[in-house]
């Protein structure tokens, strides 16, 4: 970590929910531990990139973050593109009454994609199951892809480039050379996958896994460095930015 500190040319790569911000019951709820938001206005002028990568819509992840200069890629790498067309009525209808049937679940409709939460649920594992068999056949009759979270289960196209795509992607075109990467979530092991093979290209990498009682055992097994919470986030953010 001390080698990535301060390097002019490193991306340093966030995931929002559960990273910056706790898991709430509903995603408008959100909000950015204060001290994690502080933290990265000073770490952007100090590096090549800050950048977050969230499956919510990039609008949304700037309102809620409310920092200037941290750059945001949205719905999985999907939210730059504006001409994406939301998912077909019969897809929609179709997920509708899937959640209809699970007490507790509701449907967050972000244009091109859809998840649903059970967070709510009475018993989320019952309802987990439910979900996933519905929407796994829907999926596959569609041809979407079914993504995986915290309570969440979310349809997406099936060109959406995921996490580890677009911070490849930032690699390439910023010319990095070093990148650290901090998630939580399933999601977020592609981009630590993603980090591996920037590594194997010569790439200084760190792999940030933001410990809950939630998070998959596979994402901390794969870190290089586990924090506590938004708390410890915070802290190593402080460190990065030459902070006492």
């Amino acid at each position: 970590m001390e080698r990535l500190r301060g390097s002019p040319r490193a991306g340093l790569f966030f995931d929002f929910d559960g990273t910056l911000a706790e898991i709430v019951p509903r995603p408008q709820l959100a909000q950015p531990h204060p001290r994690a938001a502080a933290a990265l206005a000073r770490l952007v002028p100090r590096y090549a990139l800050v950048a977050v990568v969230s499956g919510r819509p990039t609008e949304e992840v700037r309102r809620l973050l409310g920092v200037p200069g941290v750059e945001v890629v949205g719905l999985y790498g999907l939210g730059g593109r504006a001409d994406r067309a939301a998912l077909p009525a019969e897809v929609r209808e179709a997920v509708a009454e899937a959640v209809a049937a699970v007490p507790g679940a509701w449907v967050e409709d972000k244009g091109p994609s859809l998840a649903v939460h059970f967070r709510g649920a009475p018993d989320p594992s019952v309802a987990e199951r439910a979900l996933r068999e519905r929407l796994g056949d829907l999926a596959a009759a569609r041809g979407l892809l079914l993504l995986p979270g915290k309570m969440v289960l979310e349809l997406a196209p099936p060109d959406t480039p995921g996490k580890g795509a677009v911070v490849e992607e930032a690699a390439r075109a910023r010319g990095l050379t070093a990148c650290l990467y901090a998630g939580d979530d399933l999601a977020d092991l592609h981009a630590f996958a993603a980090l591996d093979r920037l590594r194997a290209r010569g790439l200084l990498t760190a792999k940030v896994a933001v410990r809950s009682p939630e998070a998959p055992d596979g994402l901390l097994e794969a870190a290089d460095l586990t924090v506590e919470g938004q708390e410890g986030l915070a802290e190593l953010l402080e460190e990065l930015a030459g902070e006492p």
